[in-house]
């Protein structure tokens, strides 16, 4: 892939391409199959989603190769609620420039910090990002599994 391609809002007529990208996505940390379909519906990305909140795509020549959202939380702080790489595409940088966007766009809105409720493989790159793990929160999918809560302070 040659250039830098860009980064634009999502269209909600690319809610099956973010919702396919982000299922691949996840799956490549070697989930069971089990595991991957209780996740299904939080993977699942609606027209609802992208009307509320802010979702950036990271496309080249009109391939959607990732993708990240922002959630307004109040009293100052966001919420990155996806940054999601097609798998062909991971360990490229690609991850950490859709993070640079959305922390440049959550600055505009005058937050402070973003929330982050990070699968644990990604620990290590929201760490190597600024962020700090401030606890866990209970995951939306699986009954009894914890997630590391991530802090960026911007």
């Amino acid at each position: 892939m040659t250039g830098e391609g860009q980064i634009r809002r999502a269209r909600r007529d690319e809610c099956a391409r973010l919702s396919d990208l982000a299922f691949r996505s996840k799956a490549s940390w070697g989930y069971s199959a089990q595991f991957m379909a209780q996740c299904r519906a939080e993977l699942t990305v609606g027209e609802s989603d992208i009307r509320d909140d802010d979702f950036f795509v990271l496309e080249f020549d009109g391939e959607i190769i990732g993708f990240c959202a922002l959630r307004s939380r109040g009293d100052g702080e966001g919420e990155l609620a996806d940054v999601f790489i097609a798998p062909s595409h991971l360990r490229a940088g690609y991850g950490r420039r859709l993070l640079e966007h959305a922390k440049r766009a959550a600055r505009a809105r005058g937050w402070r910090s973003l929330r982050i409720e990070a699968d644990p493989n990604a620990l290590v790159f929201y760490r190597s990002c600024g962020g700090e793990q401030i606890g866990t929160v209970a995951s939306g999918s699986i009954p009894g599994r914890r997630l590391p809560l991530v802090r960026i302070h911007l």
